[in-house]
């Protein structure tokens, strides 16, 4: 793409250098061909980035006093977000190859334009797939599942029946969308447990992304929900009749019980525990192994904006290290005896 328009679209500004050049990429200082992008937030990176190979380099006015002969230079107020920007318009979008001869397409399937699925992909009756949408190889869609433009599908993800996707949602590898939630009900006189009915749905708005290996139940008798934007890490799971918000981040090792809610803006870190029907509110920083108890809600409430969540059950970190400075110093003391 011509460095004009790549920096017209992002709303950048071209400090130095001829708008016709042709940005291929981004890439880091060290690693960057002259045709490639790099960006630096501080003195010591935009110094290194001035001095590499890269062709352009992004940063903010004013880091360094002035800028080499030759060299294309953007300013942007947040280098760092412009420059991902810049990643997703110049990484090259797969071309389509349409159905492989490999592939189960069901009766009554709705293929958009531009539709690529690969070896081996399952997709089941009466299934819809938006245009511009890639089903990778192994990948098995079920039966009416409905599948939004442009998504991606990675190898040997599952989306079960009662699942639906809007635009943009990117599934990694071993994704499983849709299965039964865990919710029994047991027999005090046998000791037997019965399933209750699994029968809601899944989902999945607008421009959210699940990494490999996640887990999304189905509702029991009503819907599980994932807000648009909202960015899973590998490996996590959610239970059924949860509703997250909108642009939540969920870490690697987060477990949410059944019919529990987040809102919008949260952040889960990684290993999180959240008990069944406990209430996350807006914005809220759960620290890494923290634990929200069954029922409970957390909010920001009287905290500074940014204060951390941590510990079991979970409260600003400021407060669980003086916990913990007490009680160390209680055992000193008790040592001491």
């Amino acid at each position: 793409m011509k460095l004009g328009k790549l920096v017209k679209i992002l709303n950048g500004k071209l400090a130095q250098g001829d708008p016709e050049f042709v940005v291929t990429g981004v890439n880091s200082s060290a690693l960057a061909s002259t045709t490639e992008l790099v960006f630096a937030e501080d003195t010591p990176s935009a110094t290194k980035a001035l001095a590499s190979g890269a062709g352009v380099v992004l940063l903010r006015a004013g880091l360094a006093e002035a800028y080499p002969e030759g060299k294309c230079v953007v300013e942007a107020e947040q280098p760092r977000l412009w420059f991902a920007w810049a990643g997703k318009l110049l990484k090259p979008a797969p071309p389509a190859t349409g159905v492989h001869p490999a592939a189960v397409v069901g009766a009554n399937v709705k293929l958009g334009e531009g539709v690529s699925i690969g070896p081996c992909a399952v997709v089941g009756d009466s299934a819809s797939i938006g245009k511009g949408t890639r089903i990778e190889a192994g990948a098995v869609i079920g039966e009416g599942v409905h599948i939004g433009d442009d998504c991606r599908i990675y190898p040997r993800a599952v989306l079960y029946s009662g699942t639906t996707l809007l635009n943009r949602v990117i599934v990694h590898a071993g994704v499983v969308l849709g299965a039964d939630g865990f919710g029994y009900v047991r027999n005090p006189a046998t000791g037997a447990y019965t399933q209750f009915p699994q029968q809601g749905t899944l989902l999945i708005e607008d421009d959210v992304e699940i990494g490999a290996n996640t887990t999304i139940d189905r509702g029991a008798l009503k819907a599980t929900k994932i807000g648009r934007g909202t960015k899973f890490d590998n490996l996590v799971h959610i239970g059924h009749n949860c509703e997250i918000g909108e642009d939540v981040i969920l870490v690697s090792g987060v477990g949410i019980s059944g019919s529990c809610t987040v809102g919008n803006g949260a952040v889960i870190a990684g290993q999180v525990g959240i008990g069944d029907h406990a209430h996350i509110g807006p914005g809220v920083i759960l620290g890494g192994q923290a634990g929200v108890l069954s029922g409970k809600t957390v909010t920001n409430e009287g905290l500074k904006p940014g204060t951390v969540l941590w510990g079991t059950p979970a409260r600003p970190l400021h407060q669980v290290l003086r916990e913990l400075a007490v009680v160390a110093r209680l055992a000193k003391r008790r040592g001491r005896e």
